[in-house]
Order: structure tokens, then C-alpha cells, then sequence
């Protein structure tokens, strides 16, 4: 195993220089693939608006609907894997600039939030609409509950309520979209826009209903190197594939964790890596369950984009070596592993770090212990150079995954990293 000592300036080399001002600025946090999907649905339907003049009632109703299905739609899992599918089928013969914009895939989630915002906004342009002309006191008053509850949602959905109370949020998106769903049924049917709504809202039903047909409580067993991480075994009859993801629960209404399968080349069943981050995580590690709920289709995730490239450098810190791993284990592309942590061998065990270091042999593990915090950007830029990569996939806490991301593509290096929009 590679524990290097703390590296010095001239080890790792000189940064590349930043790129010219209008190129960095379109590489810019706020500006990065998933504000600009969400800004191409807002800005759509202000063109859809523009071009057809002030709308009918029914027509609003039909344009609140066309949004919030888009919003629900691009959430389906299946839909998930299907984007991943088509942006991941590009060869890597392609011009990189090319493949470098397929990879932000994962920014799909900018559909979902343009859709959001501007069904709601449609939404209440109907409802105003109908309590203006209207007399129907049923009609009405669904409306405005819906208003109010469709209000809830977007601002619980906010950055700063989402980060700070993650579990609440997680609630009130998760009933206050069934209400929602509910009221929207009741609200078409007393309007009577006719067949097409219905038809669309069935669509949507499903849609959300889906996954959790798939629930089910299945065995796990659990090994526990250190009390910080759990490694969790399944084998209930499904191998999922390299780099998706299964959402976990000890009570199924409550919350969901999802974490990334790390199936075993020729085994069956998969493993998730569990790192003590929170009141649910770490109760998970010290209880160390027997059986647990698991739904869903097993989705993709970021990490799957590394077949656009011929080389890819992963760097991981803690547990973000989890969603690393099956990548690592399949070897599908040709990579090289930049990894952080605290005493690997200590707080993993053994079995897991040989095991990394099996299909990895010139990986950087990094000691955080001994050797401090690294510059994780010096690091990833380092053997992206050294290894010949063409893109550098992160798997950290945000703060350094942003750092990481951002401070290599504003330098022209095609980075990619998770970015919490859920």
C-alpha cells in the first residue's frame, strides 16, 4: 500500500493555469449543467407563454400538468438509467469536449426542479384564474389547498432548509408529493378537463407507485472492521450492476438511505460500505440489523460515465471509496485510485484494502492520519498527468468534491463529482 508521506510542492507539480475568463466563468458552481436544465425548462415555458399570448383556463391546467409530470417523470428510476444508458452509449472516438458534456448526465435533476417551478407557478396562475371566474366552491378550494401544499414543497425543497433538515425535507417531499398527487386527481376530476390529464396522471401514479411495489425486507449481514464503518452483505436473489445504487430502510415510511452496490466480479448478491455519518448511520453500525427494507430499481449513478473516457482517475476520500469500488473490482475502463482516508487498514480491515489493492496496485492511499490532509487537487491533478487520464471522477463530502471538481474543470480538466440535489 502506497501511505505517501506528505508531498511536496515540486512532487506534485505546478496546477495547469486557469482557463480565459469567459470559458471559467461557464465552469462556475452557479453555473454548472444542472442550474442550466433547470433555466432551459423556465425559460421554455416563458418562449410556450411569449408565443401564445395570454392562455385559457384549461390551457394553464394542461401546461401546470405537461411540468410537474416532468418534474416526477425525470425522478423514475428507470428513466434515471435510461439517460445514463443513452449519454453513456457515445464512443470514446468522440471529440472530448463532446463526452465531457455527456458526463454531466447526472445533472438531470435541473429538469426536475424547471419542471417543478414552473408547474407550480402555472398552477397558481390557474387557481386564480378559477377563483376569479368561477363559482365552484369545491373546485376552488382543492386549488388553493393544492397551491399551498405545492408552496410547502418547493420551499422545504430549498437548499438551505434541504441541507440543514435533511429529514424533514425528505418527509414533506415524500407525503406532501402523495397529497399532492391525490388533490391533483380530485381537482382534474371535479374539473372535468377530460381524458388526456387523466391519462397523463395515471402515468405519474404509477410512475411513484412503482418502487415501492418493490418493497421488501430482506436478510443482511454485516461486518464490522471498526466503529466506523459496517460492511453490509446482500444476496436475496438480484447482482445489481457496477456503480448503482440500493435505497435502504429500518422503518420504510420514515427514511431512505441509498448507498452504492459493490457487487463482487462472479458472485452473487453485492455489498454497500456504510460510514457512521449521522444518527441513522451510526445506529446502523452499532446495532448491526439483521434484516432490512429495501425498494426500488437499482439506479445509476455518477461514476457510470466513466466509459465515455479511455482513462480515468477516481479519488475518494473515507467511505466515498464504496461507489469506487465496483468500478474498481469490474475494470471495465482503465483507472487509477487517489484515496484518502483515516488508518485504512484500522477503520476497513484488511480484507477490504487488499482487496483494493489487488486491482490497484499503483493506487495512492493516502493516511490521513500520519500524514495530515492532503491537497486533494494537487493529488487528483497529479495523477491525472502521471497516468494519462481523460477525466477525474470524486466520491467526497461536498465541500472537497466541489473543491476537487471545480478546481480541475476550471482548468480544463473534465472532473465529476455528486451534487446533492435530493
Amino acid at each position: 500500500m502506497t501511505t505517501s508521506p506528505a508531498r511536496t510542492h515540486q512532487d506534485t507539480g505546478e496546477l495547469p493555469p486557469l482557463l480565459p475568463g469567459p470559458r471559467r466563468l461557464l465552469k462556475h458552481p452557479r453555473l454548472m449543467h444542472y442550474n442550466r436544465l433547470a433555466a432551459l425548462v423556465l425559460l421554455a415555458n416563458a418562449a410556450f407563454l411569449w408565443a401564445a399570448g395570454p392562455p385559457a383556463t384549461p390551457t394553464l391546467g394542461h401546461a401546470a400538468l405537461a411540468n410537474l409530470a416532468l418534474a416526477v417523470l425525470v425522478r423514475q428510476q428507470y428513466v434515471i438509467n435510461l439517460l445514463f444508458r443513452l449519454a453513456t452509449s457515445a464512443p470514446v472516438s468522440w471529440p472530448l469536449k463532446v463526452r465531457w458534456t455527456l458526463g454531466k448526465v447526472y445533472h438531470f435533476g435541473g429538469l426536475h426542479v424547471g419542471g417543478a417551478l414552473a408547474g407550480a407557478a402555472w398552477f397558481l396562475a390557474l387557481t386564480v384564474a378559477v377563483t376569479r371566474t368561477g363559482t365552484d366552491l369545491p373546485l376552488i378550494t382543492v386549488s388553493w389547498t393544492l397551491v399551498a401544499l405545492l408552496a410547502l414543497i418547493v420551499a422545504t425543497a430549498l437548499p438551505p432548509f434541504r441541507s440543514r433538515h435533511h429529514d424533514h425535507f425528505e418527509k414533506i417531499h415524500r407525503f406532501g408529493g402523495w397529497s399532492a398527487l391525490a388533490l391533483f386527481w380530485t381537482h382534474t376530476l371535479l374539473s372535468g378537463q377530460g381524458p388526456a390529464p387523466l391519462a397523463v396522471l395515471a402515468v405519474v401514479t404509477f410512475s411513484v407507485a412503482l418502487p415501492w411495489l418493490r418493497l421488501r425486507k430482506v436478510d443482511v449481514r454485516t461486518d464490522r472492521p471498526s466503529p466506523h464503518v459496517t460492511l453490509a452483505h446482500f444476496d436475496y436473489g438480484e447482482t445489481p450492476f457496477a456503480g448503482s445504487s440500493t435505497a435502504i430502510s429500518r422503518s420504510p415510511l420514515k427514511e431512505w438511505h441509498s448507498f452504492a452496490n459493490v457487487p463482487a466480479p462472479g458472485r452473487s448478491g453485492f455489498r454497500l460500505t456504510i460510514s457512521r455519518a449521522g444518527d441513522w448511520t451510526g445506529s446502523f453500525i452499532d446495532d448491526q440489523p439483521s434484516r432490512v427494507w429495501v425498494k426500488g430499481i437499482t439506479t445509476a449513478g455518477v461514476a457510470n460515465i466513466e466509459v465515455l473516457f479511455r482513462k480515468v482517475v477516481y479519488v475518494a476520500t473515507g467511505s466515498g471509496i464504496g461507489p469506487c469500488l465496483p468500478h474498481l473490482l469490474a475494470a471495465e475502463v482503465p483507472s487509477r485510485l487517489v484515496w484518502a482516508t483515516r488508518d485504512p487498514r484500522a477503520t476497513y480491515g484488511d480484507a477490504l484494502v487488499d482487496e483494493i489493492l489487488a486491482v490497484q496496485p499503483h493506487a495512492l492511499v493516502w493516511d490521513t492520519s500520519r500524514n495530515g490532509k492532503p491537497d486533494m487537487v494537487r493529488l487528483a491533478h497529479a495523477a491525472y498527468r502521471d497516468f494519462g487520464a481523460e477525466a477525474v471522477i470524486c466520491i467526497s463530502n461536498k465541500r472537497l468534491t466541489w473543491q476537487v471538481v471545480h478546481g480541475l474543470e476550471r482548468r480544463g480538466i473534465p472532473a465529476y463529482g455528486a451534487i446533492w440535489d435530493s
